[in-house]
């Protein structure tokens, strides 16, 4: 009879593991449990059970005699055997788990020689390891699952060549054998084993805690689910990044490891492609590995449609692959990719029922090496390739198992159904873009593009020729649409007429039809915010949201992420989040830096429908913090400086001027009558777009070049020098730039030192001179220093150290991102957000935190907080509360709390004002650069109830306390006023305030405690209402205790400190004179590295908030920045 031994997917008996699970004293018996030929694999029994005492004679013979079916301590195994030649027996034990199979844990072997033909029988007591039989202990640290015991026994020749070879199978060569399939219990049916020894006390009462405990099994599942939730792939390098741990139970991920290099997996994931890939390939899915190179699998998207797969052979070698079918455009499809040893199986189907399947196989001429713990997945694009243009659905990974078709378990169905709001929402899209087509084909407007496409001189040749031509002649006066469709989009139809009657220069700059639909849609919006921004205009948003929506489709995506505020919070319509969640994914699809924000906002957060996935936030805010870094660059009228400017900060709104206000006149008086200060003031006032002032880069090129040549200062000569070097703003001129820089070096300039090691690093190549003037800078505290130090270590070109130190690197690259530094800070978070590298953890929270900090300072987001605050300062208030709330949307707190305090001096701008009023101050308060005034406030909501929310002290202890943190003088009153009025504040809130101690908790010290420090924190404004207050105390206690002497005396001295107060305060009054003080200006210095927008902003170590991963630059691009 033949038996296979077939081991078992361990999966299913994971769930009979102890919980309990520790190795360290089962060393001894992992030892014993080590690899040896896998004798249980292929088990056959031959054994001749003979009838008759005459074959016996003839032939060996071997039986067990009453062997008992389920293993223990002491198993008594009688053997009756005989031997009919000289001969050997053998009995050995086989043991098959989850994690291994054909593990000898027992072997016995001895000769039979001298009694042949005699029929004897032995006995032996095998003896099982403890793992096997007893329940986990204080000593028995792990318990086995055991799939199968055999217990086999058998007699060979003693000759017989195979015996000699010890690596040969003795068992399947033995003519005589037998064997037995014994039984074991589970872990958690097996008894404690007793020892037999004294323990200590201690470890007796831990056992006793731990038999008693219910034991729970060790389940863990292989599958994971990468994305739930729909993601926009812009179709750039910002992908989602996940990386998978290892598996927490032992005999999976050892199970793990043993196919690493036999791998069977299944990813499956939806994918919604909008346009072709314009590159040779687009990252759809793919792993990159421990050393920043592909890994196993590979999926890529080509130009043509078809799919690229590709793996990683054990050998090394990569193989590739192209699918014979192509993607369809604008289709859900599901991508099915299962690999099984050597055998690759790639499907896809289109639609919820999975119709018009199509597959592709391959076999890999070897086997493939894949190990998923090592690296990191990436959805989309990476800093390796960048992304396809589209969405991303569901997304499962197998890590263990291979499976196809209806075994596969990724529906596309989801609460949301976003796949089919984006269906429809391309539908309409594409009936809006062919309508407008044809609009233009009525009016040869194609033709008059095509002529733009042409060369000038070939053009000026043509009219030379023949003379202009008259397009009015071309132009086709049938309508292909009803007067239906012109009233339904009768904005849009206004438009292009009006569009018609202008010459097209004036409307587009470029001969591509796709730029001239944006710039309709540019239009569409223009003339739907200024109608949005009037008084009254809520009747107006039906048509308003169409216009808008007219707009997004012709690739205007601002207007789609406007529209994503409109319905998720509800401005003039009701709130529709699953209409906001579409607009929030288009723009972001866009890559509108507002609505990239948005998502990684909310994303951090996990609010408003929206999952906390710092992987997704991520992916979003280290997108928008790239742009960042580049639009620094870019001097574009439509950026501004981000600014913290709270509506209820009268001084910060003082602060706030323009070109014909009096605080800039004033400076640029005294700059023209030398003032060093004020010329560089200036300077960068009108380069960065400070204060309320309009970016003028070649005003600002004025006031550098006068500070540079009248005052001599060193950082005016560095900045100037810099901007006549690169020929930024002024005309390019680098021997001025470099004797300006190397003139500012002489005079201490850190800067200059920086801008030296650029140039020599830069231009001459010299890395030598690089290191040492950057070496120097560092010294000095220059940040754009260390970030190229930072540069030189990655790249292995540090002198003395060819080879390339990330861990290194890094090092630098934390002290410059701490410091502010954008590209700093941006690498950092690459690091957290894939933990890739040796001793830099994976920590996407971080990352998160860090990638915000610098998506934050956006010039395209300055530039709408400025339109909104310059509203608010002409008495817009319907305009500034759009801008201010599509601002807020992003996570500025500043806008947050402007949103909220609009609405509450103004509850008249909309139907949600007070909605609006709680929402932002709620949202406000819980960021990291909260102002203590939104704390109050929250704390005098929860206090008296707002709205749809119940009245909660404890809530408005924990905000007055918050509040109390970042001493605000009203929030020491308020936590005081809530303890005379009998409410109690929790002990630990007190220890948080270091306020008294474990034997001082009662309200009489506590309170006076309080108005002390309501005094302290903040004397000009606390002194006479806590003065008072105290004062009310040390009354009330007299009272009580029957107006003693002593207490009597105390509220004398009170009395008349009190009275001394109010004197002291009237005097201050009354002689106070009003000084001006210079607005200490940001050290937005032109930083040779980085320019920072904000390079006094720091991120410290205690931070909380999460981060983000940039993109890795090209070759070329892996140098110090300048």
């Amino acid at each position: 009879m033949e038996v296979e031994m077939v081991t078992r997917l361990f999966l299913k008996s994971t769930c009979r593991r102890m919980r309990n699970s520790h190795l360290l004293p089962c060393l001894g018996w992992l030892v014993i449990l080590m690899p040896i030929p896998s004798l249980s694999k292929n088990t056959t029994q031959t054994t001749s059970v003979l009838q008759t005492s005459t074959d016996r004679l003839h032939k060996g013979f071997i039986r067990f005699i009453n062997a008992a079916d389920m293993i223990e301590a002491d198993y008594k195994l009688p053997i009756e055997y005989l031997c009919s030649e000289p001969s050997t027996v053998g009995v050995e034990v086989i043991v098959s788990t989850d994690v291994k199979t054909g593990i000898t844990i027992y072997r016995k072997r001895w000769k039979c020689e001298k009694h042949l033909h005699t029929l004897r029988i032995r006995t032996l007591w095998v003896r099982f390891p403890s793992i096997m039989l007893y329940r986990p202990d204080y000593l028995i640290r792990r318990s086995f699952v055991i799939n199968n015991v055999i217990l086999r026994a058998w007699i060979i020749n003693t000759d017989f060549e195979a015996y000699k070879n010890l690596n040969a199978a003795v068992y399947e060569q033995a003519m005589t054998r037998t064997y037995k399939l014994l039984k074991t219990l589970s872990p958690y049916e097996r008894p404690y084993k007793d020892h037999k020894e004294c323990l200590q006390w201690d470890k007796e009462k831990i056992q006793a805690i731990k038999e008693k405990q219910i034991p729970q099994c060790l389940l863990e599942n292989d599958v994971v689910e990468l994305l739930s939730f729909p993601f926009a792939s812009s179709g750039l390098n910002f992908g989602i990044t996940r990386k998978l741990k290892k598996f927490n139970n032992p005999e999976v991920e050892v199970a793990s490891n043993r196919l690493v290099n036999n791998p069977r997996f299944t990813v499956s994931m939806w994918i919604y492609v909008l346009h072709e890939c314009k590159r040779p390939l687009c990252g759809v899915f793919h792993h990159v590995n421990e050393k920043q190179s592909y890994a196993t699998p590979l999926l890529f998207l080509t130009q043509d449609g078809n799919i690229h797969f590709q793996m990683l052979l054990i050998s090394g070698k990569y193989i590739a692959g192209r699918s014979h079918f192509k993607l369809a455009l604008r289709q859900w499809c599901r991508m099915d990719l299962t690999l099984q040893d050597r055998r690759m199986t790639l499907s896809v189907s289109y639609g919820e029922e999975l119709q018009n399947r199509e597959d592709a196989f391959y076999v890999y001429p070897e086997d493939v090496h894949h190990n998923d713990s090592a690296g990191y997945f990436v959805l989309g694009g990476s800093n390796h390739v960048r992304g396809f243009e589209g969405f991303i659905g569901p997304v499962k990974l197998y890590r263990l198992l291979a499976l196809r078709g209806q075994e596969i378990s990724n529906p596309l169905v989801t609460d949301h159904k976003f796949h089919k709001h984006v269906e429809q929402y391309n539908k309409k899209c594409k009936y809006v873009t062919t309508l407008i087509m044809k609009y233009f084909q009525t009016l040869g407007l194609h033709k008059k593009l095509q002529q733009m496409s042409r060369s000038n001189n070939y053009y000026s040749e043509l009219v030379s020729q023949y003379g202009p031509i008259d397009y009015g002649e071309e132009k086709c006066a049938a309508r292909p649409w009803g007067k239906r469709t012109e009233k339904k989009y009768k904005a849009l139809f206004d438009l292009l007429r009006t569009m018609a009657l202008q010459p097209i220069s004036e409307f587009t700059h470029s001969p591509n039809l796709r730029f001239t639909l944006v710039k309709v849609g540019e239009k569409l919006f223009q003339k739907a915010v200024e109608i949005l921004v009037r008084p009254n205009s809520n009747h107006q948003i039906d048509h308003l949201t169409i216009s808008l929506m007219e707009a997004s489709c012709c690739g205007y995506y601002k207007a789609a992420y406007f529209l994503a505020v409109i319905f998720e919070t509800g401005l003039g319509v009701e709130i529709q989040p699953l209409q906001g969640l579409l607009y929030s994914l288009v723009a972001a699809q866009g890559n509108d830096r507002l609505a990239l924000m948005h998502l990684g906002y909310k994303h951090d957060q996990g609010i408003d429908g929206y999952p906390m996935d710092y992987d997704m936030s991520y992916s979003y805010y280290v997108n928008i913090a790239q742009q960042t870094a580049r639009d620094r660059h870019v001097f574009d009228g439509e950026q501004a400086f981000v600014e913290t400017v709270r509506l209820m900060d009268d001084s910060a709104l003082q602060s706030q001027t323009k070109e014909n206000d009096d605080l800039f006149l004033w400076l640029r008086y005294q700059a023209n009558h030398g003032d060093a200060f004020a010329q560089q003031k200036l300077a960068r006032m009108l380069y960065w777009g400070q204060q309320g002032v309009t970016r003028d880069v070649k005003a600002a090129m004025e006031w550098y070049s006068r500070s540079a040549e009248e005052s001599g200062d060193p950082l005016s000569l560095y900045e100037y020098g810099l901007f006549l070097f690169k020929g930024r703003g002024v005309k390019k001129n680098t021997k001025l730039g470099l004797k300006l820089i190397n003139e500012a070096a002489s005079r201490g300039s850190h800067e200059a030192l920086n801008g030296l090691g650029w140039y020599y690093e830069t231009f001459e190549k010299d890395y030598v001179k690089a290191v040492e003037y950057w070496e120097k800078a560092v010294k000095m505290g220059n940040l754009d220093a260390f970030h190229n130090l930072g540069v030189m270590h990655a790249a292995g070109l540090y002198p003395g150290k060819p080879v390339k130190n990330e861990t290194e690197a890094f090092q630098y690259y934390y002290k410059a991102g701490s410091g502010g530094h954008f590209e700093s800070i941006i690498r950092c978070s690459f690091y957290w957000s894939t933990g890739n590298f040796e001793s830099i953890p994976h920590n996407p929270k971080k990352a998160v935190l860090w990638a915000r900090f610098v998506a934050e300072h956006n010039g395209f987001l300055g530039y709408i907080m400025r339109k909104a605050m310059q509203a608010y300062l002409q008495n817009s208030w319907n305009e500034a509360l759009l801008y201010f709330l599509v601002t807020a949307e992003t996570g500025i707190e500043t806008s947050q709390t402007n949103v909220a305090y609009l609405c509450e001096e103004h509850p008249e701008l909309t139907s949600n004002s007070v909605d609006y009023t709680w929402r932002y101050y709620n949202l406000s308060a819980f960021q990291l650069t909260t102002h203590p005034f939104v704390l109050i406030k929250m704390g005098d909501y929860y206090y008296y109830g707002h709205k749809s929310h119940e009245r909660d002290i404890m809530q408005s202890i924990e905000m007055y306390a918050s509040a109390a943190l970042l001493n605000c003088s009203q929030a020491f009153y308020n936590l005081a006023s809530l303890m005379e009025e009998g409410f109690h504040i929790p002990e630990r809130i007190l220890h948080f305030l270091n306020l008294g101690t474990a034997n001082q908790f009662n309200n009489f010290s506590v309170l006076l405690e309080l108005y002390e420090r309501c005094i302290m924190v903040d004397v000009q404004e606390g002194l006479v209402p806590c003065s008072i207050a105290m004062l009310h105390v040390h009354l009330k206690t007299i009272w009580i205790n029957n107006c003693s002497a002593a207490l009597l005396y105390t509220a004398g001295c009170v009395l008349l400190s009190t009275l001394i107060a109010f004197a002291v305060k009237h005097y201050w009054d009354s002689t106070a004179v009003v000084s001006t003080t210079r607005t200490n200006e940001h050290n937005a210095t032109v930083n040779s590295s980085s320019e920072n927008i904000q390079s006094d902003e720091t991120i410290t170590e205690e931070t909380p908030l999460s981060s983000a991963a940039p993109e890795y630059l090209e070759s070329s691009e892996t140098r110090a920045v300048e």
